[in-house]
């Protein structure tokens, strides 16, 4: 284990692994250094220039999310000067900033609204800043976010979200000088990009530039594992009353970090989806003794909540015991390459394996396929 590095910050001794920046050894002493650039699970890149400190026997101003520490570091990261210049910074960037925050989306949650509350600005000196209001339209065509340039900060974090995390390299910085803007290859709507739309990067942006088409707060969550496939992603649903309302990957699963395909962000309306099945639906054309008589498909509208049996050109229910009795008794019947078996992407790698195993080992087929792709 090798041994963490000593260094002040603000006169207190702090210690910092080996290799950590200064706002890392910053943030594991609990003090705060203002960013809107730094994700802790990409890179670092500097450009938001909030995180500005001072470094002892240096003249200039050093980047915190950049600079390593090395042994007996001093640092100074808030006096008259550091405030004024982070300031300024701010002061700029709002002046190129859509200012209707009341009705923003991310009112509340917003980086750049929660850091002009911290660090504060000049009124005096804003006022007479000439503002240059942006009116680049709206890209709405990806259906389950939408990107506003107007509020977007070029802080880069989606860049490198796409590049860095889901490797697929849908935005860059475009254009030069007060034209510069995020934007998709040839400058094309994201639908007809190639962003496969898993919203990493709308969970990174500090600002409204990219939102959920659809935002709703929940009241509490759930931790939970992603139904779409095996690999076994972890969730949070967020739970409005009985509704879910919004997914967001849990950092502490060892399988995926906190990170969610475009199925797991944002497939989760099937779970109140009127059609959904909650008990296999089971075809059947042959008489099953002890059908309910009174059964049907049920009243429109309301979900299947049993075992169903297509009979004389209806869908009729049945208990669970019936269901399972019918099924061992036809399989019986069949054997080698008289049987056939379709898995499903939705069942975990262990029920895939042992659905396989008795496919071969008991019905003594290797008849067997999958969806590898929901």
């Amino acid at each position: 284990m090798t041994k963490p590095i000593s260094l002040i910050i603000n006169g207190l001794p702090v210690q910092a692994p080996q290799g950590a920046t200064i706002l890392e050894a910053a943030q594991g002493a609990g003090i705060f250094i203002p960013t809107l650039c730094h994700c802790p699970d990409i890179s670092s890149a500097g450009v938001c220039r909030l995180c500005l400190v001072k470094i002892a026997r240096k003249k200039k101003l050093h980047p915190a999310c950049h600079t390593p520490v090395p042994e007996g570091m001093e640092v100074i990261t808030d006096d008259p000067e550091i405030t004024r210049v982070r300031q300024v910074t701010l002061e700029l960037i709002l002046t190129d900033h859509d200012f209707n925050c009341l009705f923003c989306p991310k009112s509340g949650t917003c980086r750049l609204q929660q850091l002009v509350n911290q660090v504060g600005f000049d009124e005096d000196r804003f006022a007479r800043l000439k503002r240059v209001a942006k009116d680049l339209p709206v890209d709405t065509s990806n259906p389950f976010f939408d990107f506003n340039p107007n509020k977007c900060i070029q802080c880069g974090i989606c860049v490198r979200t796409c590049d860095e995390i889901a490797g697929v390299n849908a935005l860059d910085m475009a254009y030069r000088g007060y034209d510069l803007k995020v934007s998709t290859f040839g400058d094309k709507p994201l639908k007809e990009s190639v962003c496969v739309s898993c919203g990493e990067c709308v969970e990174r942006c500090p600002t409204a530039a990219l939102v959920r088409k659809r935002i709703e707060h929940p009241t509490r969550e759930v931790r939970t594992i992603c139904a779409y496939c095996g690999v076994g992603c972890g969730l949070y649903l967020g739970v409005r009353g009985d509704t879910v309302v919004k997914a967001r990957g849990d950092p502490a699963n060892p399988v995926s970090r906190g990170e969610l395909c475009v199925r797991g962000r944002f497939g989760y309306r099937f779970i109140h989806s009127l059609s959904r099945l909650e008990g296999p639906l089971v075809r059947a054309y042959d008489r099953i003794e002890r059908v309910d008589s009174s059964g049907g498909r049920g009243k429109d509208g309301e979900p299947v909540t049993r075992p169903l049996v297509k009979q004389e050109g209806r869908f009729v229910e049945i208990s669970w015991d019936q269901a399972i009795n019918y099924v061992a008794s036809t399989l019986s019947h069949y054997k080698g390459d008289q049987f056939a078996a379709m898995s499903s992407a939705k069942c975990t790698n262990e029920e895939n394996y042992l659905f396989q195993k008795f496919v071969r080992t008991v019905m003594g087929t290797n008849n067997i396929d999958h969806c590898a792709r929901l």
